[in-house]
């Protein structure tokens, strides 16, 4: 069936039945419908909406709280639309209250995402990996949490993150993250551990809770091997944003050779074939539709 008149697959529920079959679950970021279409092309089951893509993306401006939640929603909705696996998305600090939680968990479910991280930093937040956070009261978070518990589908993926380890040090991180899954989290993200011995405490500490880990390429949490986080138990694994920086290289790389040569004539074998790309985009689709569709005068 055609992408543009497909039926949607079940977010949730599919993703439930992947955490449940699969040992560990590999999620890389996507930021926009282009790239989500990439992440399910390579063979991925579950796509990542980062919030730090989205940002630079939609606005050219670093992860510091400057997106609204519909702008967030909005790209969460393309992504959706533009794959059939689930997709997982940042959703930041909730973006307000117990009150504007409930309402951001119902628009991201509108918009048929499988599941949302929201975060306990004060907003406007940053991104995780940047200096400077605030977090909230643990108490303020916990009302988040189930304020977002008493209005989610049953299969929709709560996950709560915690920004503590660079504000109130890892006891405080651990501490949250209990408080968090007796709220009623699904999932619990640690942010930002530093080395690989935090690393395994959050592991030995919170054994039991199903845990996210964040491989944040280039970020403060030093990079660690699939086996390793397999051995700690990790039940998914986010690649924020290895599309987006090998986006950016890529792109900036030809751009200094066309300002150079004047013309993109010595950069053609570094371009995705225009033909190629045509197919990947959906055009055959397209075609198919206009045959059945439209008529030609």
């Amino acid at each position: 069936m055609s992408r543009l008149v497909k039926e949607r697959v079940n977010g949730p529920r599919k993703l439930r039945e992947l955490l449940s079959s699969r040992e560990i679950l590999l999620a890389p970021g996507a930021f926009d419908a282009l790239s989500a279409r990439l992440v399910e092309f390579t063979g991925f089951e579950v796509v990542y909406m980062t919030g730090f893509g989205t940002s630079a993306g939609l606005l050219g401006y670093p992860d510091v709280g400057l997106l609204t939640m519909s702008e967030m929603v909005d790209n969460a909705r393309r992504i959706v639309d533009a794959v059939n696996i689930p997709v997982i998305a940042d959703a930041d600090t909730g973006y307000g209250n117990p009150i504007n939680v409930i309402r951001t968990v119902q628009e991201y479910e509108r918009a048929g995402v499988a599941g949302i991280h929201i975060e306990d930093q004060v907003f406007p937040k940053k991104c995780g990996h940047i200096s400077g956070k605030e977090v909230i009261p643990a108490d303020d978070m916990v009302q988040k949490i189930g304020a977002a518990k008493d209005v989610k589908s049953p299969d929709f993926l709560l996950i709560a993150r915690t920004d503590a380890i660079a504000v109130e040090g890892l006891d405080s991180a651990l501490e949250r993250a209990r408080e968090y899954y007796r709220a009623g989290a699904d999932m619990i993200f640690v942010e930002a551990p530093e080395n690989l011995e935090q690393l395994e405490t959050i592991a030995r500490e919170l054994k039991g809770i199903p845990l996210l880990f964040n491989w944040a390429e280039g970020g403060r949490t030093p990079p660690v091997s699939l086996d390793t986080l397999r051995r700690f138990g990790f039940k998914l694994v986010i690649f924020p944003v290895s599309t987006l920086l090998s986006a950016t290289l890529a792109i900036k790389s030809v751009l200094e050779q066309i300002r150079k040569d004047g013309t993109p004539m010595n950069v053609m074998d570094k371009l995705y074939p225009f033909k190629e790309f045509l197919n990947f985009i959906g055009l055959p689709e397209v075609q198919n539709l206009e045959k059945r569709y439209v008529t030609r005068r």
